[in-house]
């Protein structure tokens, strides 16, 4: 129901801003008549069949194979109310993603633009964006999250333990936790998932602020969650409430109120631009790694063979703690087996199956010239199935990482200056509500339609989503824990 609604709010909205964009022009700009493709139906494009086909057991892999056999890595089309060029392979990858410092930024819907605000990571480009990136990511660091390792571990194992019948927010829970020390139950936890809930649903929704629509409450929630970090902030000035968290990390030694003026100081962070960039991590990092935590154990279920060596793998590491004592730091970073599943996981699922871009100016690639402000779709599916790369790619192998990759074939976590900053945080969530998981339930099929009960609604909400990649999945709920 929630993925009807969804979809039927995306047709409503490539339809208005089609309208829109009609009544200016049905032309494409001139330099892209020289790309191969199709721009589809007046106003709507090819919108539709990218709908259509996105919703399919295929996914987004069949929108983009059949117009790749058709014209090639690199081919134009309009949907969802843009003009755009798609492009695959490790080519355009290295162009996009690895290339010249500012030759292209996030193409980010307006509903995203406006809930995330002006001075957010993936709204900044060149200077701006490294700038930006060097403040805020010491906290994420692999030392950074040693602090943070043992409420993980902790909130895992109370989780699991009340976990049949109950909603699982382990991933927010932590980052919470992480970002302002937020306990993981209470009035300020409720606030506080209320909120979220409201912003992360807001991304896929009509840009119109009107009271009532998501959007609107989105930017409401927005501003209520950037109240309680104004309370938090001022609270920490004045000396209450000190936690070592990521919140008080920047407080300490990148941030600044608005009274101690010296808007450019290179090495500090405005109350506005730490609040904007709290948020963008608060949900790039809860929404993916949610989405890959579920395909995980999609995956599990189906391959017997991959769960049963997984779970040797932690069960070795359960039986080397001779006293009995829980998971430990070590502990994670002894886990190469569960990476490899980690791994395949997001090739075979593809969380973010494209990566949208919008040229900062003008450049090449394939002998097709690309202008500045054109939107550029890389699609990341067809490169984690390419087969000359991965044989069989449907087939889910972990082992196919046993060996190093050829450079930009696999963009999990994405490459270059966009990488994604949270990717150990990613790692050690993964890593740690896994071991438990597979050490604590027997039958893979009970504990994976509990954590789909648990948490597949999120997942459908979410703007990052891709759950109708493949079939749903369908399994017993009987046998023992």
């Amino acid at each position: 129901m929630e993925l009807s609604m969804i979809m039927i709010l995306v047709l409503i909205l490539v339809l208005v801003l089609s309208a829109i964009f009609f009544l200016h022009s049905w032309n494409s700009p001139k330099a892209m008549e020289g790309i191969p493709g199709t721009l589809g139906w007046p106003v709507v494009g090819e919108s539709f069949s990218f709908i259509s086909e996105f919703s399919s057991p295929a996914g987004i892999f069949s929108f983009m194979n059949k117009r790749q056999q058709r014209y090639g890595k690199v081919f134009k089309s309009y949907v969802l109310g843009r003009f755009t060029v798609f492009m695959t392979g490790r080519e355009a990858s290295k162009i996009l993603l690895t290339g010249k410092d500012g030759m292209v930024s996030l193409n980010l819907f307006y509903t995203g633009q406006q809930v995330l605000g002006p001075t957010s990571l993936l709204q900044q480009t060149g200077q701006a964006h490294k700038r930006l990136r060097r403040l805020i990511a010491e906290p994420l660091s692999v030392d950074g999250l040693k602090k943070y390792f043992q409420f993980m571990n902790n909130l895992a194992i109370e989780m699991l333990d009340q976990w049949p019948g109950r909603t699982v927010f382990f991933t927010l829970k932590v980052i919470g936790n992480m970002i302002m020390s937020l306990e993981p139950t209470g009035e300020e936890q409720e606030k506080f998932r209320a909120n979220f809930k409201l912003i992360s649903s807001s991304f896929a929704s009509l840009p119109f602020k009107i009271p009532g629509t998501a959007f609107h409450n989105g930017i409401k929630a927005r501003n209520r969650m950037y109240a309680m970090l104004d309370s938090t902030i001022s609270k920490r000035r004045n000396g209450e409430g000190f936690q070592q968290d990521f919140l008080e990390s920047l407080l300490k030694k990148h941030s600044k109120d608005a009274s101690e003026g010296d808007e450019d100081d290179d090495n500090k962070l405005t109350d506005k631009q730490l609040k904007d960039n709290i948020l963008t991590l608060l949900v790039a990092g809860h929404d993916t790694t949610t989405a890959a935590l579920t395909w995980l154990i999609k995956f599990l279920e189906e391959n017997p063979a991959v769960l049963e060596r997984l779970r040797e793998e932690h069960r070795e590491i359960q039986d080397g703690r001779k006293d009995g004592s829980s998971l430990t730091w070590s502990d994670v970073n002894n886990m190469p087996y569960t990476n490899k599943v980690i791994n395949e996981t997001l090739r075979r699922a593809t969380i973010l199956p494209w990566f949208s871009r919008k040229a900062a100016q003008d450049f090449e690639i394939d002998g097709y010239k690309i202008k500045k402000g054109w939107s550029i779709n890389l699609d990341v599916v067809s490169i984690h199935h390419d087969p000359e790369v991965f044989p069989d790619p449907q087939k889910f192998d972990p082992s196919r990482f046993d060996e190093p990759l050829k450079p930009l074939s696999f963009l999990g976590f994405g490459n270059g200056q966009r990488m994604c900053p949270g990717i150990n945080l990613a790692k050690l969530e993964i890593c740690v509500f896994i071991h438990h998981l597979v050490c604590r339930y027997k039958r893979s099929s009970r504990w994976a339609i509990l954590l789909l009960q648990s948490i597949q609604h999120q997942i459908l909400g979410s703007y990052t989503s891709n759950l109708t990649l493949y079939p749903p999945l369908q399994v017993e709920t009987s046998g023992e824990k």
